[in-house]
C-alpha cells in the first residue's frame, strides 16, 4: 500500500503551521509535521546559513500534482523545496490515511 511523502520548507514557524493547516483543511494531506531545522545552500551566488522549518506531509500518491500547485502558489519562497517519494505503509496507517483524505 503506497503513501506519498512529500517535504516542503517555510522561512517561519507561523508560515509552517499555516500550510499545515490548509493541507488538513483542503484533504490534500492527512497527516503534516513540522520540525525546525538549520540549512546551509547557495542562493544567488552566495552561501546562506538560515533557520528554516521542514514540512513533511503525509498524503495519497494521486494528490503529488495537486501538492505541487498548491506549495507553489501559498509558498513564501521564489523557489520552495518540494521533493517526494512514494513509501509503503502497513496497512492499518494506510486505511487511516485513505479514510481521513
Amino acid at each position: 500500500m503506497e503513501v506519498l511523502v512529500m517535504i516542503t520548507t517555510e522561512s517561519s514557524k507561523s508560515n509552517a503551521l499555516r500550510v499545515a493547516k490548509l493541507l488538513i483543511q483542503k484533504k490534500l494531506a492527512a497527516c503534516v509535521s513540522i520540525k525546525q531545522i538549520f540549512s546551509i545552500y547557495e542562493w544567488e551566488d552566495f552561501i546562506e546559513e538560515t533557520k528554516e522549518f521542514e514540512i513533511t506531509i503525509k498524503s495519497k500518491p494521486e494528490f503529488k500534482d495537486d501538492l505541487i500547485d498548491f506549495l507553489h502558489k501559498i509558498s513564501t519562497y521564489d523557489l520552495p523545496q518540494i521533493i517526494y517519494k512514494k513509501y509503503y505503509s502497513e496497512m492499518k496507517y494506510y486505511n487511516w490515511l485513505n479514510k481521513v483524505i
